[in-house]
């Protein structure tokens, strides 16, 4: 934590400055026995000029005190033992006075110099150290995309760079400001949390309205518990960022300040890049809701509009004609408007099992089903719309059973086959396979046209809501039945992939588990979700 750095290298340096004056004291006494050992006592120039050393040294590592301390010691020194007369603090000739006056101001020059330049040094670490703690705060909220997470990680960075307790102040729809996070140091968690109290929220709400810095250390509401940012943008203020601080950590660490308002800049810039991609979110959501909404109706209503006026045309000509209609003309007229309704009906129950797959409403009523038996009800249903089609249909020696939804699996094979029928041209072949593989109690139907077929590109996106291919689009229809199939299919623990068939067209491949076993099944028999 960069403060918690600060505060103790400064506890530190006053804290050596006491043993400092004592290793000043012993580095002069041993310069002075080495040069007397050294036999220097005549060469008066080269000792004042080593008796400097000392004075950088401590100007260097301890400051200015001891450095003027080395100094004034080192005169003594070298009064005492190698001025004439020696051993003495009396002078024979007065220009050694002018020499003592003059070693002392450079001495005391050189400690200021090189005193200066470890405050520079000092500063330049300082300040790197904001930098650092800066760019890991920018990185991280950079990577993040939910405001709740932005905000958390925005106080715990704070907190563990200033290493005080942190508080974030965010409007709520009606304008009042509320915490919405808050950390404290690991040092300082058992304090428990801070910014919650009237008096805080009370001055984040007066810095939020007057976009303002407050508490200590700024001209405004100094008393208060902490200082206080305002997360401002060009725009708007977003909110509020406080640091419980003291008086003396604010004023003595100017860094601190400083590093807070950088903090507070890069919050707001975050906050506002995330409030930017929710609205823009929001906006793609909207409009995508909007897409499909029209989609929807344009398909519902093209779809109705042709069963609809069969319908209606049938039904009034036999109101209005019933005596010149023969009975086979009165059956065909009836016909059509069966033939009409059903496909309402199975655009209808489309509708509706889609609505139930999104809801999480589907329910399973699971049962033994013949497959055979469900082929020939699908048959059954798709017979009057099928009739210049050649079906066929090829099942396993063995009847072939599956544990399932009846109704729902019929519904699957109801909507692949009248695709086929839709997009295959008249005369032309389906064949509807059914293979068993007992011992992986896998079941696989295939069903097989020899239609337009679908690009490779596009056989994932054909599964998709109103999804419709380029290809298909002469030919009437929703772009809800495959998406239904494949709910319906992955509901039951199956998969449904399309293929291209081997003789031209489109092969639909089902695979289902026969059997209901294991957690690959959410639903229970009676459509219960099972826990």
């Amino acid at each position: 934590m960069l403060s918690e750095r600060i505060k103790k290298e400064t506890q530190a340096f006053h804290g050596k400055r006491v043993p400092a004056y004592v290793w000043v004291t012993l580095g002069v006494t041993l310069l002075t026995l080495l040069l007397h050992a050294i036999g220097m006592s005549g060469d008066l120039v080269n000792v004042a000029l080593i008796y400097l050393f000392p004075v950088l040294v401590s100007a260097v590592y301890w400051g200015m005190g001891p450095a003027v301390y080395a100094a004034s010691f080192s005169v003594i020194m070298f009064d005492f033992f190698f001025v004439p007369p020696y051993l003495s603090f009396t002078v024979e000739d007065l220009r050694y006075l002018i020499s003592f006056v003059v070693y002392l101001a450079v001495a005391i020059l050189t400690a200021s110099l090189a005193g200066r330049l470890r405050q520079q040094l000092e500063m330049v670490k300082a300040r790197e150290a904001t930098t650092n703690s800066l760019y890991a705060l920018s990185r991280q909220m950079t990577a993040i995309t939910d405001l709740n997470t932005l905000l958390v990680n925005i106080a715990t960075q704070v907190s563990l760079t200033l290493g005080k307790p942190a508080a974030m102040y965010l409007p709520d729809g009606q304008g009042d400001l509320l915490v919405t996070s808050s950390s404290s140091p690991a040092s300082e968690a058992e304090k428990g949390g801070w910014g919650d109290g009237e008096s805080e929220i009370a001055i984040a709400k007066w810095v939020y309205h007057h976009g303002q810095i407050a508490g200590k250390g700024s001209s405004t509401l100094r008393e208060s518990p902490g200082l206080y940012v305002p997360l401002r943008t060009e725009e708007q203020i977003h909110g509020v960022l406080a640091v419980s601080m003291d008086a003396d950590e604010v004023h003595e660490q100017q860094e601190q300040l400083r590093l807070l308002e950088a903090c507070g800049g890069l919050a707001a810039g975050a906050i506002a890049r995330v409030k930017l991609a929710e609205e823009a979110r929001l906006a793609q959501i909207t409009a995508e809701s909007e897409r499909i909404r029209t989609a929807l109706l344009d398909s519902v209503s093209h779809e109705l509009r042709t069963p609809l006026t069969a319908i209606i045309g049938s039904a009034t000509g036999l109101l209005e004609n019933d005596i010149l209609f023969t009975p086979e003309d009165r059956r065909e007229l009836t016909v059509n408007i069966r033939d009409g309704a059903l496909r309402m009906n199975r655009l209808v129950t489309n509708l509706l099992g889609m609505v139930r797959l999104e809801s999480g409403m589907l329910q399973l009523n699971r049962k033994w089903c013949d497959v055979g038996d469900m082929i020939s009800v699908v048959l059954t249903q798709v017979r009057e719309f099928s009739l210049h089609r050649n079906i066929q249909v090829e099942l396993p020696d063995d009847p072939a059973f599956i544990y399932g939804d009846e109704v729902l699996l019929e519904q699957v094979l109801v909507n692949i086959v009248s695709n086929a029928i839709k997009y295959s041209p008249d005369e032309s072949q389906i064949v509807i396979t059914v293979a068993s593989d007992k011992s992986s109690s896998q079941l696989t139907i295939w069903v097989a046209d020899q239609g337009i077929g679908i690009p490779e590109a596009e056989r994932i996106c054909i599964f998709d809501k109103f999804y419709r291919s380029e290809s298909t689009q002469h030919v009437t229809g929703t772009g809800l039945g495959l998406a239904i199939c494949k709910g319906i299919v992955e509901v039951h623990g199956g998969t449904i992939v399309a293929e291209p068939n081997l003789g031209g067209g489109t092969r639909m491949r089902i695979e289902l588990p026969m059997e209901a076993h294991g957690s690959r099944f959410p639903y229970s028999e009676q459509g219960e979700v099972e826990e």
